[in-house]
This record gives structure tokens, C-alpha cells and sequence, in this order.
């Protein structure tokens, strides 16, 4: 999968999140936005996902057509299928149990081929809670669930915006497990401003560079 943001920008109001932003994200790298606090990396993520409209530029994304020597474009209001994302903001059902939450997700984005619910609470620790409402896990429980249905949805490219909020020193290796097992053929996008969440990443590209010109419309 590719996607391709060209002179992408987003504001508020008249205030310019970023401008001029050009960027490919390819299929098979892992990529880091970074930047400090409040500087728009989660804007600009949910930007790269068709999640959030852009206030100018334009954005394509495709995917390999097999033997076609041309990629096939998909539509932004369609990109949602191929895209899953873990973010803080995003809330998690917490009336149901992990189990009935992982079956609700699975209808909208099936899970990797081979993978049971029952597997995928497995992998992320929580067997000893599976019946249990997620209202009463811990924080850290609930970013472990988070991670669960983006990383093993069966989809071309993950977006992971503070991927290890509320997560303890375990957490942080299930994190770093789940990524070199599962992630390794699909696009990654991580947006934050600690190094432990993006370590593995190989292109890195601060928000800052595209805040410099522009901050505000006349």
C-alpha cells in the first residue's frame, strides 16, 4: 500500500496546524511523526488515514494490483478499510467483555488470517480477564485491548498514536513483541514524541518542518 500526501495542510480557525506538507508512505517501512506536545502530530495522522479532511493539498492512496504494472487507486472514503488505528482518544466499548468487544470490532475489520478472539487475548495477556467488562480493567489493560484490535486487524496499514499511553515496562515489550511479529510486511506510522514507541521505525520526520511558513491565514 502506498499513500501520498502532496502540499497537505490543516488549520483551525486561522490558525495552520502544518503547510506544504509532501510525504510517500510505503508499504514494508515504518515511519515516526514526531514532535513535541500539542504540535499536531495527531492532526496530521488522522490526516495521512482520511480520518480528518485537509484544509489544501491532496492525497492518493493505492494498492498493488497483483501482476498490473499500474497500482489501483482507492477512493478516501473507502481507505478506512484498509487502515486501522490505536490512539488514546479513541474509546473503547466498556460495557462489554474483551471478548464480546474483539467480536464487535471483527464485523466491521476481520482479524488476520488464523487468529481466534480467544488467540488474540492471548497474545495481549488478558485470558484472566476475558469475562470480565473492560469498564473494570486498568488503564493499562485498556491500551492492551487498543492495540489488539489495530494490530491484528486484517488491514494493509497501522496508525499508532501514543502507542504505549498507560503501559508499564511489560507493556512496553508486548508492544515492541506484537510489532516485530505481526507488522513487519505492513505500513506503520507511529506519532509521538518518545523514542522507546518509534525505536523501530526507519524514516523519521518531525512536525516541526512543515510549522515554519504560513502559521496563519489572513
Amino acid at each position: 500500500m502506498k499513500i501520498s500526501l502532496t502540499n497537505a495542510g490543516k488549520r483551525f480557525n486561522r490558525d495552520w496546524i502544518f503547510r506544504n506538507f509532501t510525504q510517500e508512505f510505503t508499504s514494508g517501512i515504518a515511519y515516526a511523526i514526531t514532535g513535541p506536545n500539542g504540535s499536531g502530530k495527531s492532526t496530521l495522522l488522522q490526516v495521512i488515514g482520511g480520518a480528518m479532511m485537509m484544509s489544501e493539498g491532496s492525497a492518493k492512496y493505492t494498492i498493488g494490483n497483483g501482476q498490473q504494472a499500474i497500482d489501483k487507486e482507492i477512493h478516501v472514503d473507502k481507505a478506512f478499510q484498509l487502515i486501522s488505528i490505536a490512539a488514546p482518544y479513541l474509546e473503547l466499548i466498556e460495557e462489554m467483555t474483551v471478548q464480546e468487544f474483539l467480536q464487535f470490532h471483527s464485523q466491521f475489520k476481520p482479524f488476520l488470517p488464523g487468529f481466534q478472539i480467544k488467540d488474540i487475548i492471548a497474545e495481549i495477556g488478558l485470558q484472566a480477564a476475558t469475562h470480565k467488562q473492560i469498564r473494570f480493567y486498568s488503564s493499562g489493560m485498556k491500551q492492551r485491548v487498543k492495540l489488539a484490535q489495530a494490530i491484528f486487524s486484517n488491514v494493509r496499514c497501522i496508525l499508532l498514536d501514543e502507542p504505549c499511553t498507560n503501559l508499564d515496562a511489560a507493556g512496553f515489550a508486548l508492544y515492541h513483541q506484537l510489532i516485530n511479529k505481526y507488522c513487519n510486511n505492513r505500513l506503520i506510522i507511529v506519532s509521538s514524541n518518545d523514542e522507546q514507541e518509534y525505536s523501530f521505525c526507519t524514516e523519521k520526520i518531525s512536525i516541526l518542518d512543515y510549522k515554519k511558513v504560513g502559521n496563519r491565514q489572513s
